[in-house]
C-alpha cells in the first residue's frame, strides 16, 4: 500500500495544498491528521479560488474519501462555515468527507484563553492566530477539561459543559479582571454561561453528526485493503512543538514525526514523504528567521508572492532560502524528495542568495540550532547565485526554464541533500514542473 505524505519543510505557508491537490488524483484517500483552524491552503484550479483551513484538499476530487484525522482540533463554527462557502463555489461535500470522534473540539473558553496567554507572558509574543489552537490541545493534554467530538452524542455532552464552564468560569475570571486594563485587552468576557453553550454547540454537533466517525478504524480497515492514501500536513515542520523553535511554534507535530500520531496510520505503511519548500523563506508570528530581509528585497519578495496569510491576512515576514534549516527538516521528516514551490517570485532579481552555514559565536556551523535564543544570535553565512530576467509563469518543461533558474534547482537540491521532483512556477495546477 503505496501510503504518501505531503509536509511544509519552513515556518508554513509552503504552497502544500497546491501539492496535495495535484496528488490526489493518484490517491484513494487524502488525510489531514494534525493542526486547525490557524492552518490555511490556498488552491487555484480554472482560475477559481479555493480557501481551505480545516478540509483536506482532496475535496476538489468527487471519488476522493477525506479524512479528518484525531490528531486536528476542530472549531465547529469556522469548519461549517467553511463546508458551506465551497458548498457555494459548486463543491460537493457529504459522504466523501469524515471526521474523527477522536478530535477534539474548541469553544468559546479556549480563544480566550489564547487571547489572555499571549499578553500575559512578558516576553515577545509567539505570535498566535487567537483561534483557541494551542489551549485546546493543553485541554487535550490536561484531559480533565476537554471534550471530542464523540462526546456530542453522550447521554453526558450537557454535564460536561456545565462541569467545565464551571471550572474555566473559576479559573479565568480572576485573571481577566486584574489584567484586561493593564494589557490593554479590550472585550474579553469569561463569564460562560454553560446553557447557551451548550445550546449552540448542540446545533453543531446536529449538522456534524453525519460526518462524524471512527477514522482510525476506517484508516486501518483501508490499510488491509491496499488503498492509496494521501497525508496531508498543516503549518510547517519548524513549528513542529516538539522539533521546532519554541516557543514560536504551533501546538502539534507539524514535522513528518507526528503523520502517525494524528492519523492512526503506522508509519511502516507510509512508503513516500514529499517534503514542500518555497524558494525563499516566510514566517509569520514571533520567533527568529535568520535570512529575513526588512528592507527592499524583503518588500519585493513580499509582493511578487503575495505574501499575506490566507487564514489571517497578515503580512509575512519575507528573505533568502535557509538550506540549513531545510536540510535539518528534511532529514528529521525522512524525505524523500523535494517540491520547490513559488520559483517565479525569483524571477527579475539580479543575484539570489542562499544561507548555507550559519555563523554563532565565532564559530561556522551547518547544524540547525536547538534553543531559540541561539538561532536569533546567528549571522548567515550567504551563497550568492546568478538571478535571471525572464518571467517563468508560462514554462512548463524544466528545460525550458533559464539556465540559472536550473541551477538554482540543482544547488537548492545539493545543499539539502534531497533531489527535487517537482517545481512551482505558479499557483495554477497547470503551473508544476516535472523535474527530468
Amino acid at each position: 500500500m503505496p501510503g504518501t505524505a505531503v509536509i511544509g519543510l519552513q515556518w508554513g505557508d509552503e504552497a502544500k495544498g497546491k501539492i496535495v491537490d495535484l496528488l490526489t488524483s493518484q490517491n484513494d484517500i487524502v488525510v489531514r491528521y494534525q493542526g486547525g483552524s490557524n492552518a490555511g491552503h490556498t488552491i487555484v484550479s480554472g482560475g477559481q479560488k479555493y480557501k481551505l483551513s480545516l478540509t483536506p484538499s482532496g475535496i476538489f476530487r468527487p471519488h476522493v474519501q477525506c479524512v479528518i484525522a484525531g490528531g486536528v482540533v476542530l472549531d465547529p463554527a469556522a469548519f461549517l462555515k467553511e463546508i458551506d462557502t465551497l458548498a457555494a463555489q459548486g463543491i460537493t461535500i457529504g459522504k466523501n468527507l469524515m471526521i474523527s470522534d477522536r478530535v477534539h473540539v474548541i469553544f468559546p473558553w479556549h480563544r480566550i484563553e489564547d487571547a489572555l496567554f499571549d499578553k500575559i507572558a512578558n516576553c515577545e509574543p509567539i505570535g498566535t492566530t487567537m483561534r483557541g489552537i494551542g489551549p485546546c490541545y493543553r485541554d487535550k493534554v490536561g484531559r480533565s477539561l476537554a471534550i471530542r467530538c464523540g462526546d456530542f452524542y453522550l447521554p453526558k455532552f450537557r454535564q460536561l459543559i456545565e462541569n467545565i464552564a464551571e471550572a474555566k468560569n473559576r479559573m479565568l475570571a480572576g485573571l481577566v479582571n486584574n489584567i484586561d486594563n493593564s494589557l490593554g485587552i479590550q472585550g474579553l468576557d469569561a463569564d460562560f454561561n454553560a446553557d447557551r453553550i451548550y445550546k449552540e454547540y448542540l446545533e453543531y454537533a446536529e449538522r456534524l453528526r453525519p460526518f462524524v466517525t471512527d477514522t482510525t478504524d476506517y484508516l486501518l480497515n483501508a490499510v488491509d485493503g491496499d488503498r492509496r492514501i494521501l497525508f496531508e500536513g498543516a503549518q510547517g515542520s519548524l513549528l513542529d512543538i516538539d522539533h521546532g523553535t519554541f516557543p514560536y511554534v504551533t501546538s502539534s507535530n507539524s514535522s513528518g514525526v507526528g503523520i502517525s500520531s494524528g492519523s492512526g496510520v503506522p508509519s511502516r505503511f507510509i512508503t513516500k514523504i514529499l517534503g514542500v519548500v518555497k524558494a525563499y523563506t516566510t514566517r509569520v508570528g514571533g520567533g527568529p528567521c535568520p535570512t529575513e530581509q526588512s528592507n527592499e528585497i524583503g518588500q519585493k519578495l513580499r509582493e511578487r508572492g503575495n505574501e499575506f496569510g490566507t487564514v489571517t491576512g497578515r503580512p509575512r515576514r519575507c528573505g533568502w532560502f535557509d538550506a540549513v534549516a531545510v536540510r535539518y527538516t528534511a532529514r528529521l521528516g525522512g524525505v524523500d524528495s523535494l517540491s520547490l514551490m513559488l520559483l517565479d517570485v525569483l524571477s527579475t532579481f539580479d543575484t539570489i542568495q542562499v544561507c548555507t552555514a550559519y555563523e554563532l559565536d565565532g564559530r561556522r556551523t551547518h547544524s540547525f540550532p536547538a534553543l531559540s535564543e541561539d538561532l536569533g544570535r546567528v549571522q548567515p553565512v550567504y551563497e550568492t547565485l546568478p538571478g535571471w530576467s525572464e518571467e517563468i509563469t508560462g514554462v512548463r518543461k524544466y528545460s525550458d526554464l533559464p539556465v540559472n533558474a536550473q541551477q538554482y534547482v540543482q544547488r537548492i537540491s545539493e545543499l539539502v541533500g534531497k533531489p527535487v521532483e517537482l517545481v512551482s512556477v505558479g499557483p495554477d495546477r497547470e503551473q508544476t514542473i516535472t523535474v527530468e
